[in-house]
């Protein structure tokens, strides 16, 4: 496929399964279209079962329409496998010379990390980093926060390195969650920015009962493999993907 100037949306799960739920639900109504898969030997054997057909649990869809190309994972990479998998991906990026990149993630807050009782204002608030510093007054304008200090990891953090060095737009948005709950709340305020942010007018009132469904999949998967692979019990926890702000 010529994917030339495309738009390319990652969000691996991580901490709040953000990423997961925001890229199954823009699949499902942006129409797009099943093009691709990532493979791996290394990878826990299991084949992901969707609308009967039997499918590889990384997958690639793409929106000829929209120009955007999204990869959805239905099991957390292992830490062991991170660098490989984002070299692969950079590798994918550079030679279909694609545009952009934004990645989609959780941060997690508690109410102990604050000095007051209140969080309520972080459930609507959206916070990004950028590969370049031009790319901050478009973020401004829409209303995300920047990062002005912080740490982040996984393969998001690897992608932004990459795009860097690349001088290639990246843009990575990190919606504030609560590291003990998974709520499609977090979803739908991350599909609200990348609305604004990619010129989309996504509907998101169907989300809370699809990002359920996703959610209760992907925990299930999660599950079954910490029982049986070593890798998974060290690689889940609560951190995931994370920055501070």
């Amino acid at each position: 496929m010529d994917l030339k100037d495309y738009s390319f949306i990652e969000g691996f799960p991580g901490i709040g399964l953000v990423g997961p739920m925001v890229i199954n639900y823009m699949i499902d109504k942006l129409g797009m279209t099943y093009a691709g898969y990532l493979e791996s030997d290394k990878f826990p054997p299991l084949i992901a079962i969707h609308k009967t057909i039997p499918m590889p649990p990384i997958r690639i869809y793409v929106s000829e329409k929209f120009k955007i190309i999204t990869i959805f994972a239905e099991f957390q990479i292992p830490m062991e496998l991170i660098y490989e998998v984002s070299d692969k991906i950079n590798d994918f990026i550079s030679e279909n010379k694609i545009s952009e990149v934004v990645s989609v993630n959780g941060m997690p807050y508690k109410i102990s990390d604050k000095n007051d009782t209140d969080n309520s204002d972080m459930d609507s608030k959206a916070f990004a980093m950028t590969s370049k510093k031009e790319l901050l007054e478009n973020i401004k304008s829409l209303g995300i926060s920047q990062i002005d200090e912080g740490v982040a990891t996984g393969i998001s953090a690897l992608l932004m390195t990459k795009a860097i060095e690349n001088n290639l737009n990246d843009v990575t948005i990190l919606i504030p969650v609560n590291p003990d709950i998974i709520d499609p709340k977090y979803a739908e305020s991350a599909i609200k920015y990348i609305n604004k942010l990619l010129n989309l007018n996504i509907d998101i009132k169907e989300l809370d009962k699809e990002a359920k469904e996703v959610e209760s999949k992907i925990k299930d998967i999660i599950k079954k493999n910490k029982e049986n692979h070593q890798t998974y019990k060290d690689s889940y926890n609560t951190e995931g993907p994370s920055m501070y702000a």
